[in-house]
């Protein structure tokens, strides 16, 4: 079982928030503590002032002087619940109240010198009256020669609990108000505080994009060593990975030499009679150009995007392939906005759509059409012909996973799969349908457009 949140905010959160509930608790408690020691305080001075009085009453002889004995305010008033009561040496008893109140306390030890100013001699005790109500005493022993005289004085305890009830309720809505500033305090906090961690992702999300080359360093000394490793790890990566396309070049370039060399000998007469040689060494070319590329766009920030207008590029391959293909008379009509504009490298959109156009003209018979249009953040750029096209069965085993379309023999080459893999390293994708127009093949492409 996980008593802790996966994520950062999530944690600093509950532990700011069981912090701060217990620090409220604490501090109710502390604070009713407090107040209810400064109401008691108040309370304990009146009975003791009460005390004070009938013990200047106590005779010598351990007995009480009745007309000597004056009611302090409350004292006075049958009922009220103030009463004091004298319990002398011989077992005589004075009281303010019809009947004695039995409240628990401790006596002096006869003889014991007593200071009536001192709060250490009044001794506190807590009892119930007749009806059940809580009450609080203070009692002193008064030393005579005769014995300790016994004066206490009680009252109601609800002098003390109604205004600690009273109080407590105004503090518990102020410590509510207060836990609810630090709450709001603490989510701003994390907010605040992990903003630099959610801008980190975002400029990594960037880099990965290869938008920018590396996270900017201007970062809180915290998080400063992590992106100095961060930025330290992309150069590592990109040298390694250059070195590797480097190595992929020197490859290519080594066996595009003898591969030319392979195909002019093939040219000569007699040497590929059927053709068949030619053709595995076209895909053999085919296959280097088409790793190569993938090489080139395996770094971090390699291909580096690039804003490509469209019809420019789409215009200078019509030109291209009208004259290789000046046999075929086939009319190439194109409809794409001047401004339009893909993330994609020059070269890699020339191989891409050339590959398309390439595959088209050699199937079309009369027309081909090439549209583009933006969809969002997407580019989507179609290219169709009126040849014969792929039945439903033959396009969906075509686009399956490791399938390569120059293996199909139905007269679409390798440079279809060049395509496809070009726009799905660039971000994109290809789809192939049949074309509700002309019935032929209708090769859609979808790429970035930022």
């Amino acid at each position: 079982m996980r008593f802790w949140p996966r994520s950062l905010f999530g944690r600093l959160l509950a532990i700011a928030g069981l912090s701060t509930a217990a620090a409220l608790f604490f501090a109710a408690l502390t604070i009713g503590h407090v107040l209810e020691r400064f109401v008691m305080r108040g309370f304990d001075d009146r009975l003791d002032a009460q005390v004070a009085v009938i013990a200047r009453a106590v005779r010598p002889d351990g007995t009480l002087d009745t007309a000597r004995v004056v009611d302090l305010a409350g004292f006075d008033e049958q009922g009220s619940g103030w009463t004091w009561q004298v319990d002398g040496p011989a077992g005589q008893h004075w009281s303010s109240a019809a009947e004695p109140i039995a409240v628990p306390r401790t006596f002096a030890r006869a003889g014991e010198p007593r200071h009536l100013r001192h709060a250490a001699d009044f001794i506190p005790g807590e009892g119930r009256g007749a009806s059940g109500e809580p009450l609080h005493s203070r009692t002193l022993a008064v030393p005579t020669p005769a014995g300790a005289v016994v004066v206490t004085a009680i009252g109601p305890r609800r002098i003390v609990d109604a205004p600690i009830r009273e109080a407590m309720l105004p503090l518990l809505l102020s410590l509510l108000l207060l836990g609810f500033g630090l709450a709001v305090a603490t989510l701003l906090q994390l907010r605040i505080g992990l903003g630099p961690l959610r801008g980190l992702q975002a400029s990594l999300a960037e880099v990965r994009a290869g938008r920018q080359r590396y996270v900017p360093t201007d970062q809180p000394l915290e998080i400063a060593p992590l992106v100095a490793e961060l930025n330290a790890l992309i150069d590592q990566n990109e040298t390694g990975l250059t070195h590797a396309r480097q190595h992929v070049a020197n490859l290519a370039h080594g066996l595009k030499t003898p591969l030319a060399s392979l195909a002019l000998k093939l040219s000569e007469s007699g040497c590929d009679p059927d053709g068949s040689l030619g053709d595995m060494v076209r895909q053999i070319d085919g296959r280097v150009r088409h790793h190569l590329g993938r090489a080139r766009l395996a770094a971090p920030g390699g291909g580096r995007r690039v804003r490509t207008l469209l019809a420019p590029a789409v215009t200078d391959l019509i030109t291209v392939l009208l004259g290789i293909h000046a046999a075929r008379a086939v009319e190439p009509h194109m409809a794409i906005d001047p401004d339009l504009a893909v993330a994609v490298d020059p070269q890699d959109l020339d191989e891409l759509l050339g590959n398309l156009l390439d595959n088209a003209w050699r199937h079309a018979n009369t027309s081909i059409r090439i549209d583009a249009a933006l969809m969002g953040t997407t580019v989507i750029i179609s290219i169709e012909d009126d040849g014969a096209g792929l039945d439903d069965a033959a396009i969906a085993e075509a686009l399956l996973p490791g399938r390569r379309l120059d293996e199909r023999g139905d007269g679409h080459g390798f440079g279809l799969s060049i395509a496809r893999e070009l726009a799905e390293l660039n971000g994109g994708h290809l789809q192939l349908a049949r074309s509700p127009r002309s019935n032929g093949l209708l090769a859609s492409v979808t790429l970035p457009a930022r």
